[in-house]
C-alpha cells in the first residue's frame, strides 16, 4: 500500500535539535563554552549534522532502519530508494552541495548526482511527487525549528 501524505505524522515536534542547540535555536552552555574555546562549528561538521538529521527523518517516515541508510556498500532497492530520496532532499531543500551530501552519506558526489537526477525524473508520478513533497515539507519544518535553516 503506497504511503499517503495524510498517513504521515507530524515529526517536527519530536525531533531533537543538533548537538549543542535547544529547540529554539539557543546554544547550550557547554556548546557556548566550546565555541569560545574553538570557534564556531566548521561548515563540514554542520553539513554532516544536517545529513544525519535528514537520514533520521527519512528513516522514520519510510520505516527503514537508520543503520541501513547509513551503511556503506550496496543495499536492497527499498533502502537505496529511501537513501536517494534523502540525498535529494538534503541537496535541494537544505542547499548542501553534492560533495557535502556525498560526505554526509558516505558516498561519492557522482552518486548524489545520479540520485538527484533519478528522483527528479520520478517526480512525474503524482503519488511519488506527493510523498516527496511531504518529505520536503517535514524536513524544512524540522530544520527551521532547530534554527539550522
Amino acid at each position: 500500500m503506497p504511503l499517503s501524505a495524510l498517513d504521515l505524522p507530524d515529526f517536527s515536534e519530536g525531533l531533537a535539535a543538533p548537538r549543542g542547540w535547544h529547540q529554539n535555536g539557543v546554544e547550550d552552555d557547554d556548546e557556548a563554552a566550546r565555541m569560545r574555546d574553538t570557534g564556531p562549528p566548521r561548515p563540514d561538521e554542520r553539513a554532516l549534522d544536517m545529513c544525519e538529521g535528514v537520514i533520521d527523518i527519512c528513516a522514520a517516515l519510510f520505516s527503514i532502519s537508520g543503520r541501513e541508510l547509513r551503511r556503506t556498500g550496496r543495499s536492497g532497492n527499498d533502502v537505496s530508494r529511501v537513501r536517494q530520496i534523502a540525498m535529494y532532499v538534503a541537496h535541494t531543500q537544505l542547499g548542501l552541495t553534492m560533495r557535502q551530501v556525498g560526505r554526509g552519506f558516505g558516498r561519492d558526489r557522482t552518486t548524489v548526482l545520479y540520485a538527484c537526477h533519478l528522483i527528479e525524473d520520478m517526480r512525474d508520478d503524482e503519488d511519488f511527487d506527493r510523498i516527496l513533497s511531504t518529505t520536503e515539507r517535514i524536513t524544512r519544518a524540522a530544520f527551521r525549528a532547530t534554527g539550522m535553516i
